[in-house]
């Protein structure tokens, strides 16, 4: 298929924000706009005149597996290479283009609606439809679908708005083939003035300004030449990662390919969905079949059968309780009471219940005593439904055999309520009203439409948009979305022509009240989102349909897979997907915006026995409850429960990662941040904005990342995991350039660092085996070798080395290396020599209360003053331990101990984390070291001349100290330039903060900030899930060891120890002894005023003597009392309630009843 040429006034008119990235999927990945306008002008300029040759899409299954991993490419020269992705440009397909009947197992983006070949892309014709109908005189009714959405703000399924689709037309593995790559290898060469064969800075920028026409900025309006400079350099370095100054058509190839795969990895990943398998299952108490669950706002199930049992279950299948809401103590009954559907009623704690009998009645959801209920329906209530329209106003539904939808339009509610619970029980079991008397004494409406041709199987009653939707399984009225009361009165009558609406005085709705949707086989099920502007069906022919509510001719995609009919439907906004139960127990789960199937379970994955009865979905629990002969419960696969000790219920908290994040770096060239988690997750953010630019998975495979960091040019990242291998990457496209690993035996790597020593460099890394492993850094020697072997192990380190495991690594220029052990010993070696230069043990500190916590003696961090390297008499090494003290060491002459002081207030907590602001230009006057505990509180001391001369016996001072997560800080990272900091944590959250504390905001949240405009930090406010956690509250002596008030005053006196005092360098306020003193005096001048004995004073404690102070006194002003000033009325005899009418019942026809008067 040839394909258009691009219109030139398209790319002038293509409009750029502000923000210096724009987003590619709705995911979240960001791509530069100089990148984007390097791909999109050098494709511009040759694709009109190539055909290019599409490939077709490739035969998919819709069974579940695991999804393929991309291998990336282990060369360094990097040719393009071809990756099996399909990306769908949801923009690119009319709003109402069916799927394909082939559905992908893995969370992929089909390469085309239908199947097929590609045709020519076109851009949909303007609808003006909407634009006549506005032209014409004003209807005085409304129609079935009107008020849904506003017309600007119509929401089709499956579209990317805006930017997004032209980003993905705009894919350079989609648009280039051989004969384009062949074209763009000449603008290159053409470009290349020295005829080199690569491009440095200079003619890199001369290519992009003379394809992107940037003469004077008038391309891209509203970006400074200064910024879009910035933007052409960063891009430059981004593709020159070994810093070589110049850059390769090859370097160019794989920098663009390997962006774009890893983005495309990026977005599938964010799709993953799966459940706990196999499902909890328990045998019920129900002993008739289930016919309704449904579910509470705390996640609570509740299941009801049609004998009237109803029963209670907690996420994990427990039984919490069992009710009824038949008589259970009618004896002479000959059978029990048919149940046909179960309703709450939450805004007035009742339950609605339908009968058999033609009843609908009331029970309180609290005791589910009997309350009251309205009889003699014209038909029985098959399928029941409630809906709260105002403070005092309801509607209630039901749809019944004959196809109608009744409704009760109540607007006294309570009152109705109330007075029904006063009349005549029937049978002495509930109070009861017949429908004919609730319509003629209490304030309800009743209406009934004639709407299906068959039963009602699902209807439901949504008030934002003010239409019942029902569904049935006649294919001529499968769906119907229509009004409640008409266009014109009930009243008045209806249309006279329908002889069988004659019968059962039902009413007919006109056209302008009804949208109808034919559906081949009927609809058994459906659910509708105000929120997506969809509707999805169900039915017998096992095609899963999604529909426009404006258009009924033709659904807006049919997503096939089921083999059987559809049992449920349920839309999750949140997560963009819809959950699918057919009748032979496979559940399938379909994401909303790219029309494929995300996850498959079938029957013997979940090992759910026996036929459906019933299915819910809870949004709170994010489960799946399943009634068969047993309960069964579905929950969701929330990845962030691992390991994570916050309840479920504060899942929605902002976080960073899936799981909990153990590293974050910061780049000053790029001014990104690099955050890594423990399921092998790298994704780097903006510093300025907090926005995501890219990630990329699987860097270690199933191994989590313990650590990272950059080379001397900031270009390539270094990262070490659980399975003992160091990565060197591009990070900006994903590209491993390089393998370090041991030859055997690779243990668990704790820490790694860059050294740069006598014009060579090495990456140091420390871990589970003992060792110090050096590898040589040479990037020449890329190309050769992509896995590394490490140099040999320094003679001292075999002999005289660590004995545990080496958690932490650190160096100062020009040659000093320290290493701390999980046993509390830390040695300081000569890079030069590669002898020990000193062992460094801690002696016990003073006044240590031994608490036998599991690494008590670890040292997690090492840290250099850098400005002290050359001072031989003060402190240059700082360790965060052992027994929770921070260290200051002099390394010289042997080691000597400066300082030794708790890092940590909190009782039991650890020094997880340190990190310092220095400078290695010798300036004292601003040095601060910020520690981080493992209960998630951070510290801010000011160690400028700390140690400097002399050993120290206090501790320096405190500046700052708050708590910025609920679980252990992983590692702190510093942006001096900016007096910020970014801590990691277990929480699975990033955070950013200023030097006072401040809170900036979370990576991850959907509200970017600027760092520039304090207006967008999220100060004063705090993270939630830090202000609602009780180890967040202040402690207090009183509280923490309930001691009295006179034990705190003479605290110190008798021998008993003082807890360790903070100096702050701001002015606190606090209450000394003769304040309390005076205190005291002025209560004991109040209990005298008060006549009181010294015996009642001493009794006068707490709450009583503040009541006694606070209370009114009554003041006696003689004559009579308030009692013998009130008026009074006579009593008036309560009205007659008249005797209920008596009914006399056919014994033949139990639907024969006749009044008697």
């Amino acid at each position: 298929m040839s394909r258009s040429p691009r219109d030139p006034t398209e790319v002038k008119q293509r409009k750029y924000n502000q923000n210096p990235w724009t987003p590619l999927f709705d995911s979240g990945v960001y791509i530069s706009e100089s990148e984007d306008g390097l791909i999109e002008s050098l494709s511009e300029g040759f694709l009109h005149k190539l055909i290019l040759i599409m490939p077709p899409s490739r035969p998919v299954t819709s069974s579940h597996r695991g999804r393929k991993k991309l291998i990336r490419p282990s060369s360094a020269s990097a040719n393009l290479h071809c990756y099996s992705i399909s990306v769908l440009d949801n923009g690119q397909r009319p709003a109402t283009a069916a799927t394909s009947g082939l559905l992908s197992d893995k969370p992929q983006r089909p390469t085309t609606q239908a199947g097929g070949s590609r045709k020519q892309w076109e851009p949909p014709k303007e609808d003006t439809s909407f634009i006549e109908a506005a032209k014409q005189p004003r209807r005085l009714t409304l129609g079935a679908v009107d008020g849904i959405l506003e017309l600007e703000s119509i929401k089709r399924p499956g579209n990317i708005q805006g930017s997004v689709s032209q980003q993905l037309k705009n894919k350079i593995e989609e648009q280039i083939n051989i004969e384009t790559l062949e074209q763009l290898k000449q603008a290159f060469a053409e470009a290349d003035a020295n005829q080199s064969g690569q491009l440095d800075l200079e003619e890199f920028k001369a290519l992009l300004k003379q394809r992107l026409y940037i003469k004077g900025n008038k391309r891209i309006p509203g970006i400074s030449t200064v910024l879009l400079e910035n933007q052409i350099d960063s891009l430059f370095m981004k593709i020159d990662w070994s810093s070589e100054g110049v850059i390769s058509w090859d370097e160019f190839c794989t920098y663009m390919q390997l962006e774009y795969a890893e983005k495309e990895d990026s977005y599938l990943r964010s799709k993953e969905v799966s459940f706990h398998l196999p499902a909890k299952i328990q045998n019920p108490q129900h002993k008739n079949p289930i016919l309704k669950i449904t579910d509470t706002q705390d996640g609570t199930f509740i299941a009801c059968s049609q004998d009237g049992m109803v029963t209670f279950w907690g996420a994990n299948v427990e039984l919490k309780e069992t009710k009824y809401v038949v008589n259970t103590e009618a004896k002479n009954k000959q059978k029990t009471k048919w149940i046909t559907d179960f309703v709450i009623m939450a805004q007035w704690k009742k339950v609605l219940v339908g009968t058999g009998d033609r009843e609908i009645q009331f029970f309180d959801a609290s005791s589910y005593k009997p309350y009251c209920q309205i009889s003699s329906l014209e038909t029985v209530p098959l399928k029941l439904d409630y809906c709260a329209t105002g403070s005092d106003e309801c509607l209630i539904l039901y749809g019944d055999s004959d196809g109608c939808i009744n409704i009760l339009v109540i607007n006294s509610v309570g009152e109705c309520l109330r007075t029904w619970n006063k009349l005549p029980s029937k049978e002495g079991f509930i109070a009861e009203i017949s429908l004919s008397d609730a319509i003629s004494k209490s304030k309800i409406q009743f209406i009934r439409w004639k709407v299906h041709r068959d039963w009602v199987q699902q209807l439901k009653y949504y008030h934002e948009i003010g239409q019942v939707i029902s569904c049935s399984n006649h294919q001529e009225t499968a769906l119907v979305i229509g009004c409640t009361s008409g266009s014109t009165r009930v009243d008045q009558g209806g249309n006279s022509n329908a002889e069988k609406a004659k019968k059962t005085n039902a009413r007919v709705r006109l056209d302008a009240d009804q949208k109808v949707f034919y559906v081949y086989k009927g609809v058994k099920c459906f659910d509708f989102s105000k929120d997506k502007n969809i509707i999805v069906t169900g039915g017998m022919d096992r095609i899963v349909r999604l529909w426009n509510p404006y258009v009924s001719d033709k659904p807006t995609a049919m997503l096939r897979g089921h083999n059987a009919p559809i049992f449920y439907l349920f839309i999750a906004n949140d997560e963009n997907r819809v959950f699918s139960l057919s009748t032979d127990k496979c559940i399938k789960v379909w994401d909303i915006l790219d029309h494929n199937c995300l996850l498959t379970v079938r029957p013997k994955g979940h090992k759910i026995r026996g036929d459906l009865q019933a299915c819910h979905y809870s949004s709170a629990a994010k489960s799946i409850a399943i009634a068969t002969d047993q309960m069964a419960i579905l929950n969701l696969k929330l990845k962030l429960d691992a390991n994570l000790s916050r309840p479920t219920k504060h899942a929605d908290i902002t976080i960073t990662h899936k799981e909990p994040v153990t590293c974050v770096r910061f780049n000053p060239s790029f001014k990104q941040v690099i955050t890594c988690s423990e399921s092998s997750v790298i994704k780097l953010w903006d510093l300025e904005t907090g926005t995501p630019i890219f990630e990329y998975g699987d860097a270690h495979g199933d191994s989590a990342i313990t650590c990272m960091t950059f080379d001397n040019t900031g270009r390539r990242l270094i990262t070490g995991g659980r399975d003992g291998i160091l990565k060197i990457w591009n990070y900006n496209n994903g590209h491993c350039l390089k393998v370090l690993k041991k030859e055997d035996d690779n243990d668990e790597i704790c820490d790694i660092t860059y050294v740069e020593m006598n014009r060579n460099r090495y990456v140091v890394s420390v871990g589970w085996d003992k060792r110090i492993n050096i590898y040589s850094d040479s990037v020449t020697d890329v190309n050769i070798h992509h896995v590394q072997h490490p140099n040999p192990n320094w003679s001292d380190d075999l002999k005289h080395g660590h004995n545990e495991d080496i958690l932490s690594v650190a160096q100062c220029p020009p040659n000093l290396l320290a290493t701390s052990g999980y046993d509390g010993e830390v040695i300081v070696w000569n890079m030069v020599s590669g002898h020990i230069f000193c062992h460094l043990s801690a002696p016990i500190p003073r006044e240590y209360e031994d608490q036998s916590l599991d690494g008590d003696l670890s040292i997690n961090k090492l840290l250099f003053i850098q400005s002290r390297a050359y001072n031989k008499d003060s402190a240059s090494l700082i360790a965060s331990g052992p027994r929770a003290h921070i260290h200051f060491w002099n390394v010289f002459q042997g080691g000597t101990l400066m300082a030794q002081f708790p890092g940590s207030t909190t009782k039991g907590a650890m020094i997880s984390t340190m990190a310092i602001t220095d400078t290695a230009e010798g300036n004292e006057d601003d040095i601060m070291l910020i520690v981080g505990d493992s209960f998630g509180f951070i510290f801010l001391f000011d160690i400028s001349g700390y140690c400097l001369m002399a050993a120290e016996e206090d501790p320096p001072e405190l500046i700052h100290t708050w708590r910025g997560h609920i679980d252990s800080i992983t590692c702190i990272e510093l942006v001096e330039k900016h007096k910020l900091l970014m801590t990691a944590s277990n929480d699975c959250t990033v955070r950013l903060w200023n030097f006072d504390g401040d809170y900036i905001g979370t990576f991850g949240q959907p509200d970017s900030w600027d760092i520039y405009k304090p207006s967008t930090y999220r100060h004063p406010m705090v993270p939630y899930d830090v202000l609602i956690d009780p180890m967040s509250l202040p402690t207090h002596p009183v509280i923490e060891e309930k001691q009295n008030t006179q034990q705190i005053i003479h605290e110190g006196e008798n021998g008993h120890l003082k807890a360790p005092q903070f100096t702050f360098k701001k002015e606190q306020f606090y209450i000394d002894d003769d304040q309390i003193a005076k205190e005291l005096h002025k209560l004991q001048s109040i209990l005298k005023d008060e006549s009181l004995t010294e015996e009642q004073a001493k009794a006068y404690k707490g709450k009583w003597l503040r009541h006694e102070k606070t209370k009114i006194k009554e003041i006696d002003r003689g004559g009579p009392s308030d009692y013998q000033m009130l008026k009074w009325s006579p009593i008036q005899e309560p009205p007659v309630i008249p005797k209920p009418k008596s009914m006399k019942k056919n014994k033949d026809d139990s639907f024969d009843i006749t009044l008697e008067i």
